[in-house]
């Protein structure tokens, strides 16, 4: 209700490959807000919407500040996500108009308090990555090829997430990264959204279950209940794991060899085996590749096939799997896996 000046605080770790062009983001949200969103006089502490979520931006920009990547990170915690991801919204097409190559971005909101309102679940080993399905962003016109592919639960996005599954299991103890099929949670929205939305892939990272007693609240207590979102209701041992998740998928991303080109599956022949080939990324330096394959109803990947070749033959039906190939580096730093096109 009166002009405001917004601005998202951003740090840039440039990539020391000046032909890698790819960019990974790490988001937070750095306002928040109590039971009337325009209420601006109210204190909002936020502890947990956002405080989290950039405590996590902050943690691994300084972890990460300390070593070279061959791929650029940003760490950015954007304004005005209450009012409508203003910042975010600004940012994603900030980087569309100018096209930057965005490979993917990990938004975190709300992801340090371990306990629920309401069903009083209490667990700090299970964190959610929400992710698109169908993608939202020229689906008129991609939709044919999806249905023709199968790839309705392929997406960029969705693929993002299975990453950030294996990976942050890989590396973070005592934490299980639980796949939501979906791009948020019900009816709401987050800072990844406009990304989303531009093209891009991005996904949203959120505590396991929500209190809404220290969510959008004023200050207060009623009936022995203390409301707000105030830092005593954090568990910072559950924000560090959840962090950690996060600084292990941006270290893998930035230190893998680009994703392989032009990743094709041969349709030429009706055969039972599936014959898969492609390019070699425009950068890094590769050791080899790993083939992905799953069953078309697992959510996530149920085998990996390492090889050094540039093609492989599979005595697996391409009727009944999914196939993605993804490059490694010599340190075994994954790329996100591309799905094949057809190819004759």
């Amino acid at each position: 209700d009166a002009p405001t000046i917004l601005g998202n605080v951003m740090a840039t770790l440039k990539g020391s490959d000046l032909a890698d062009k790819r960019i990974f983001i790490i988001s937070g949200h750095l306002d928040s807000r109590v039971t009337d969103v325009m209420n601006r006089t109210a204190d909002a502490p936020g502890a947990n919407d956002d405080g989290s979520g950039v405590a996590a931006v902050m943690e691994c920009a300084r972890i990460m500040s300390k070593r070279t990547f061959p791929a650029t990170i940003i760490f950015v915690a954007v304004s005005g996500e209450e009012q409508g991801l203003l910042g975010s919204g600004y940012l994603a097409d900030k980087a569309k108009k100018e096209g930057w190559n965005i490979e993917g971005l990990l938004n975190n909101d709300i992801m340090g308090s371990n306990n629920s309102s309401e069903t009083k679940i209490i667990d700090n080993t299970r964190i959610r990555v929400f992710s698109e399905g169908m993608p939202a962003y020229e689906l008129e016109k991609n939709a044919a090829a999806i249905r023709s592919y199968g790839l309705e639960n392929d997406g960029k996005s969705r693929q993002l997430a299975r990453y950030v599954k294996e990976i942050g299991e890989r590396y973070a103890d005592n934490i299980e990264v639980v796949l939501i099929y979906r791009n948020d949670r019900f009816l709401r929205g987050g800072d990844h959204t406009p990304f989303v939305q531009n093209g891009f892939a991005a996904v949203r990272l959120t505590e396991m279950n929500e209190n809404f007693e220290h969510q959008h609240q004023d200050l207060r207590t009623e009936k022995g209940v203390r409301y707000g979102d105030l830092a005593e209701f954090m568990d910072f041992e559950y924000l560090r794991k959840n962090t950690a998740v996060n600084l292990a998928n941006l270290a893998n991303l930035a230190k893998a060899p680009s994703a392989p080109q032009e990743v094709k599956v041969d349709v030429k022949d009706l055969t039972n085996s599936t014959y898969l080939y492609w390019k070699a990324p425009a950068t890094g330096r590769v050791k080899g590749y790993y083939i992905l394959m799953r069953e078309t109803a697992s959510p996530t990947w149920q085998k990996k096939i390492f090889t050094t070749n540039s093609s492989i033959r599979l005595p697996y039906s391409k009727d009944n799997y999914f196939f993605a190939v993804q490059s490694v580096s010599n340190d075994g730093n994954e790329s996100l896996p591309v799905i094949p096109a057809a190819g004759k």
